[in-house]
């Protein structure tokens, strides 16, 4: 790899502080799973090749689908250890019960943010009278230490700041962009937006250079920083940049990542986020029991059954695969 192909940032490996090289930026594409009886999504985050773009380790990116004869999005009770989820809509509608009680709509332009802490369980689904596509995305967060073992918590977030620059309107769902903030609570230095273009337009974000930035596109097409994305991949662009540029000849919708890199090692099963095998298989054991994670109220649908563990030890890795 040139020097001109990479920059160099530095890493702590077990007791041994080393230099470690990433590339200035790789487009990683995702892949279909089947999420529910009714849903597919592409998965964006984790990728073998770059696990996490700062503390968001997970990335769904659902439709456009039609939905108009079917029951959309249907996901019983299921638990949440150690993360933050991030549901954002371009088309549809879901709701969103919680076993703290909560009962919330989602619709676009809103946000919908909820913190596991050490147990949560929700159930996501369509309401009967749904409207007819169903588009957008589910994130998560890792949570740093200090902060997943708190009490779990829901926000609901209607009203988000706008910045408006010719065809391009940016939506800042996490974190600060352009002079706006977002009154979203995260753990960990992080950046979510939308960037919606009306039109042809040519865009330049400033970035914090501390951070590692993720792009993917919603709907449309777009070259971010000289590279043409569509739907169905993630464009990953390493540290050192203060900005990042988006053309779009046409109307378009992206959505960035970021934050510092996240360099507590993670081990990721399920809908589990902790740190050790042997806290997983208590997440798991705590979730068939009934207990820890509460009662989702307002969904009648059973809970899902946790699958099966694996026949070997689950390892802790870090952002960029590498086992700890």
């Amino acid at each position: 790899m040139s020097e001109d192909a990479a920059r160099t940032g530095t890493a702590v490996y077990g007791c041994t502080l080393g230099a470690a090289e990433e590339p200035d930026s790789l487009l990683l594409p995702g892949h279909d799973v089947p999420l529910g009886r009714y849903t597919t999504v592409r998965r964006l985050l984790p990728h073998r090749e770059r696990r996490m773009v700062g503390a968001w380790c997970f990335a769904d990116h659902f439709g456009p689908d039609d939905v108009a004869e079917r029951p959309g999005m249907q996901i019983a009770p299921h638990p949440h250890t150690g993360l933050q989820t991030v549901t954002w809509l371009v088309a549809g509608e879901i709701v969103h019960a919680d076993s703290l009680g909560s009962l919330q709509p989602i619709v676009p332009g809103a946000l919908n943010l909820m913190t596991s802490g050490h147990g949560i369980s929700h159930s996501e689904q369509s309401p009967p009278d749904h409207p007819p596509v169903m588009h957008g995305l589910q994130l998560w967060i890792a949570l740093p230490d200090e902060a997943r073992h708190q009490p779990p918590r829901f926000e609901h977030h209607a009203d988000l700041p706008t910045v408006r620059d010719g065809a391009a309107t940016v939506t800042v769902v996490v974190g600060e962009l352009a002079g706006a903030r977002s009154p979203a609570r995260v753990h960990s230095p992080l950046l979510g937006a939308e960037v919606s273009f009306d039109g042809p337009g040519t865009l330049r974000l400033p970035v914090d250079p501390a951070f590692e930035t993720g792009v993917l596109v919603l709907s449309g097409t777009a070259t971010i920083a000289g590279t043409e994305l569509a739907p169905g991949a993630l464009l990953h662009l390493g540290r050192g940049r203060s900005d990042v540029t988006v053309e779009a000849a046409a109307p378009a919708r992206l959505f960035l990542l970021g934050g510092t890199p996240f360099e507590e090692p993670l081990v990721m099963w399920w809908n589990f986020v902790g740190r050790t095998h042997e806290e997983i298989v208590r997440a798991r054991d705590d979730w068939e029991a009934g207990d820890r994670f509460g009662t989702v109220a307002h969904c009648t649908d059973a809970p899902l059954p946790a699958p099966a563990l694996p026949t070997v030890r689950l390892k802790a890795r870090g952002r960029t695969g590498e086992t700890r």
